[in-house]
């Protein structure tokens, strides 16, 4: 697709008439932020950026660093559809948040992005990932009421949400963002639409973008969707497994015609690294207390650190080569979850792999045999270890990762880190419905 620069704004704002423009950044945790401007005020936007309080922003700035700047990415614009109306459109762009002086802001989680991924660049590689976004749809927000009792790759008329699906790829298509595939997971009401793999940055985008879209979408339905990782006891949860390459140029980095399982030193070096530093990782691509009742055993979830080609229940796979396509050559990181921030979360994947890449870290042989069914002990002799159970467990690991602080930069680990104890301490000192069941009537 041709980059779009400032010229080109300007003229579809002009042709398209454009009555908002909507300016689109991330906070620490992920969730959309937003303001408006009109077209008048779009030339001072593209030269010096939109002034705003950061103040208020969760993981940005203290009341009294708070002046921030919001500089739109031309190469982002798209025109929302659900915001179309008789002759008035409104459109968005992501920002990059700046100081005052014009400088990156340490706290920008697409910036904490675009440094790892100038690190790859520096080294002559480029990032590309493939997320498969799950996603529930319910009756309303405030249950979890399903719309279907249909299952994996069901078709109507089970699956009938298949027009919320359609009019959902449409939009997303019309912004710029090729679908892949699209169809019913495998729990009731479960649903999941992948989009074509990119750039990592392009991606992020990418993927922000879908989350809103989804929910607009059911919320003209008169529906509701969930990114929330587990939503309904007993049946499996959402999870955002992403696929990841590194290309040098046009040829994919991690293909080897001569090796057993097809994969370059490269690639044996970075699955390396991502299973090596999937615990310090885990509390960034599954960061929500719900997100660790997802990853428990038996229900597709990647909780033992190991690698397959086959295996679901490893937490890395490694599709299988199909002749003359070195190009799809890639590896499958099972464990993030939708709700995570995807600029972090392609930062921190792409930090360990790359870490494994520049010490030369051993891949160990692939383990292709159900982890689930194995014993403790059997695991054990196998040198498989489990990621964190809790999001309890899983931020001290984190804090103590030099490889997540560098990965995020001082300002992001430190905030993302005592948002997230605050998260856990409220659920750990909640009294849940399952306390007042089972003890209020016997203790």
């Amino acid at each position: 697709m041709a980059a779009k620069d400032k010229e080109y704004v300007l003229k579809q704002v002009k042709e398209k008439n454009v009555r908002f423009i909507r300016l689109w950044f991330t906070d620490v945790l992920g969730m959309l932020k937003s303001f408006a401007i009109s077209p008048a005020e779009l030339e001072g936007a593209f030269e010096e950026g939109m002034g705003f309080d950061g103040s208020s922003i969760e993981g940005f700035a203290r009341i009294e660093e708070s002046d921030m700047v919001a500089k739109p990415d031309p190469n982002t614009f798209a025109i929302l559809p659900w915001r179309a109306s008789a002759g008035m459109n409104v459109a968005r762009m992501f920002c990059d948040i700046l100081n005052p002086d014009g400088t990156p802001y340490k706290g920008d989680p697409r910036y904490a992005l675009k440094r790892n991924l100038k690190k790859a660049e520096e080294m002559g590689f480029t990032f590309y990932v493939g997320p498969e976004l799950e996603f529930f749809y319910f009756k309303n927000s405030s249950s979890t009421e399903i719309l279907d009792h249909g299952g994996y790759f069901d078709l109507t008329p089970l699956d009938v949400a298949s027009d919320l699906r359609k009019d959902t790829i449409l939009a997303l298509e019309s912004m710029g963002i090729p679908v892949e595939y699209s169809h019913h997971e495998v729990a009731p009401s479960q649903h999941e639409i992948d989009l074509r793999y990119t750039d990592a940055l392009s991606m992020a985008d990418a993927a922000m973008t879908y989350r809103l879209t989804v929910k607009e979408v059911a919320l003209q339905h008169g529906v509701y969707a969930t990114f929330m990782p587990k939503p309904i006891f007993g049946q499996n949860g959402s999870g955002m497994h992403v696929h990841q390459s590194l290309f040098k140029g046009s040829e994919n980095a991690f293909f080897d015609p001569n090796d057993k399982y097809y994969l370059s030193e490269i690639g044996k070096n970075y699955i390396a690294g991502l299973l090596k530093h999937s615990k310090e990782i885990c509390s960034v691509v599954a960061q929500w207390v719900n997100s660790y009742k997802r990853l428990v055993p038996g229900y597709e979830a990647p909780v033992y650190i190991s690698w397959a080609r086959r295996n679901r229940s490893a937490l890395i796979r490694v599709p299988m080569y199909k002749p003359g396509k070195a190009n799809a050559t890639r590896m499958e990181f099972r464990c993030p979850d939708p709700a995570a921030n995807p600029y972090l979360a392609f930062a921190v994947m792409l930090a360990a792999g790359m870490k494994g890449m520049k010490e030369k870290y051993v891949l160990g042989g692939p383990i292709e045999e159900d982890i689930f069914e194995m014993t403790p002990d059997e695991r054990e002799s196998k040198g498989i270890d489990s990621l964190p159970g809790s999001l309890g467990e899983a931020i001290p690991i984190t804090e103590k990762s030099e490889l997540v602080r560098e990965a995020l930069g001082d300002h992001i680990f430190e905030k993302f880190i005592s948002n997230k104890k605050i998260e856990w301490d409220k659920y750990r000192t909640h009294v849940s419905k399952f306390e007042l069941e089972k003890y209020l009537p016997i203790l």
